[in-house]
């Protein structure tokens, strides 16, 4: 017979097993550093940093590049290296190009505080957009959501059931079981479960969609992205830079990045 107590032992056992996992997950999806850091002062003229509570109460700081004259937003949400500051070129020149950026930073990037998982980053991403509507006075309409690799999780989850002026997906994953048997993780991938389900996910977004991927990414496949455009059933368009890889993609095919992006943004 199985006592309360047994029953108390187990859920206990279970608890700790699921926890454990979802930390050995994190620990092999997020590689933060803050190298390459920006002191306040030293940042460039018309870029400021904001700072954002979550709802669990972890302070993220991101930057803001505003332009002036200009009603769209763009929130862009970076891969899982390095932080923010280290997109400074990407983000200037999305400015320039005459649109309000948000770089959003996550828990244990950059300069924000805590440590980075799954559902944290979840719930920066959530603030930062609730920032954007609320402090900012942007619109719902005029603001797109830009993810990148991991970030493509972050905006993907945000983007769900949200009529945006449209979402933007740069090698972006399909779940992180898939991701983990393409990096050659196999036990990560036994206990990844549901995480990342970006595959999911995307079947509730009712936003315009573009999605960028290099067809020599060795790091996200290729075969990733033309799953979660094929899953998508909003208006949508995809690009496949041929020979491009998974970091390259923004200078050595400049061209074939940007010009998509740009002509995106300026839709509607």
């Amino acid at each position: 017979m199985i006592t309360i107590s047994k029953i108390s032992s187990i859920i206990v056992f279970l608890t700790f097993t699921i926890a454990g996992c979802k930390a050995i997950v994190n620990y092999f999806a997020f590689h933060p550093n803050q190298a390459g850091l920006i002191a306040t002062e030293n940042l460039p003229a018309n870029v400021e940093e904001i700072t954002v509570t979550t709802e669990d109460q972890v302070k993220i700081i991101s930057l803001y590049l505003p332009y002036e004259g200009s009603e769209k937003l763009l929130i862009y949400f970076h891969g899982n290296a390095g932080n923010i500051y280290h997109r400074m070129p990407s983000l200037l020149h999305l400015q320039k190009s005459g649109f309000n950026i948000i770089g959003a930073s996550y828990r244990g990037y950059g300069k924000s505080d805590g440590s980075p998982s799954e559902a944290g980053i979840y719930l920066d991403g959530k603030a930062i957009y609730q920032y954007a509507i609320e402090k900012l006075g942007f619109s719902t309409e005029n603001i797109v959501i830009l993810g990148r690799s991991i970030g493509s999780t972050v905006a993907i989850n945000l983007a769900q059931h949200k009529k945006l002026h449209g979402l933007i997906l740069i090698s972006p994953l399909s779940n992180g079981k898939e991701q983990a048997n393409a990096s050659g993780l196999r036990l990560i991938s036994s206990l990844a479960g549901n995480a990342f389900d970006n595959l999911t996910k995307i079947d509730n977004l009712n936003s315009p969609l573009l999605v960028i991927h290099g067809t020599r990414d060795h790091v996200v496949p290729f075969a990733m992205g033309e799953k979660i455009f094929s899953r998508a059933k909003t208006e949508k368009k995809f690009i496949g830079i041929d020979g491009a890889g998974h970091n390259n993609l923004h200078n050595a095919y400049s061209k074939e990045y940007w010009t998509p992006i740009l002509q995106f943004m300026n839709e509607g």
